[in-house]
């Protein structure tokens, strides 16, 4: 069994395609077959099942894909620790974010990073704060931003805290709160809302706040992204609350203070199991220190 095999199996898995997959190896098709059908011959069963419109993986396939996928990353880590060992810093950086995080220049940090370390890979994902530690406690994620209401701490993670910060209500411009510089929950509440999914960590704060100050709200929009928030809280078909450091970024809105607005943590997070290189001189870059992420 092969690094290769297993890196031409993890694409196919992540395309559901064999020409993508090809196309992302930088090989012909037909190599990528040959090592595929080979590897199963080897194993003894067929990693994915073909017809003429999808390809997708078999039982078998599901099972050996997280194995081929932490073979990989090993391998991968190996490489880029004996390149640390010689003073280079090589790899990848798998850099996880949500859409809101403003205590970090995430865009500026990236670039900081390329300009001193160019022989590293950096990939970007955006997503949910949930979504993103799992995918820390499972090595696809070297670091993530993230967002969690006070009631709550990333667990099985290396964590450190940013920053602090409350929400405040975004509304049109021309709504009667926009005249307004205080509001409260209550006030708020016999309002429309758009808010992020439920059960993610981005509304559960709101949620909370509300339920805990025996409060109904109307959450008649919901979407995963803050730029469509305003969207929809621009022409006035909704209110919304947003972390107070973010909102600044949106046009077209009008922030009001909270008076009794729920709060939110920022975190930086990455594997207990330790940093790559990579990802140790990317968060130097933030000046975050090694001792760091009890």
């Amino acid at each position: 069994m092969e690094l290769q095999q297993m890196r031409y199996v993890v694409a196919v898995a992540e395309t559901n395609s064999f020409t993508r997959a090809a196309e992302r190896c930088l090989v012909v098709q037909s190599a990528l077959s040959h090592q595929i059908a080979r590897l199963e011959r080897e194993l003894g069963a067929r990693l994915f099942e073909r017809t003429s419109r999808r390809v997708r993986l078999t039982p078998a396939g599901a099972a050996f894909l997280p194995g081929a996928r932490q073979c990989l990353d090993a391998a991968e880590r190996a490489a880029a620790e004996v390149a640390a060992a010689i003073g280079e810093i090589r790899g990848r950086l798998a850099v996880g974010l949500i859409p809101t995080v403003a205590a970090v220049d995430i865009p500026g940090a990236l670039c900081d990073f390329r300009r001193q370390y160019p022989q590293v890979r950096i990939d970007l994902r955006v997503g949910a704060s949930d979504d993103l530690i799992e995918q820390v406690r499972e090595g696809a994620i070297d670091v993530a931003f993230l967002g969690l209401p006070t009631t709550a701490r990333p667990q099985g993670v290396a964590v450190h805290e940013l920053a602090r910060d409350r929400l405040v209500a975004v509304v049109a411009p021309d709504h009667p709160l926009a005249a307004e510089t205080l509001v409260d929950l209550r006030r708020l509440s016999s309002e429309v809302f758009v808010d992020l999914p439920a059960g993610t960590a981005g509304r559960i704060q709101s949620d909370q706040a509300f339920a805990a100050a025996g409060l109904d709200r109307d959450v008649a929009f919901e979407v995963t992204s803050a730029d469509y928030i305003a969207r929809l809280v621009g022409p006035g078909l909704a209110v919304a609350m947003l972390p107070a450091a973010y909102a600044p970024q949106l046009t077209g809105v009008v922030t009001v203070q909270v008076t009794d607005a729920p709060a939110r943590v920022e975190y930086v997070i990455w594997s207990r199991a330790g940093r790559t290189p990579a990802s140790t001189a990317f968060l130097t870059v933030l000046g975050i220190p090694a001792h760091t992420g009890d």
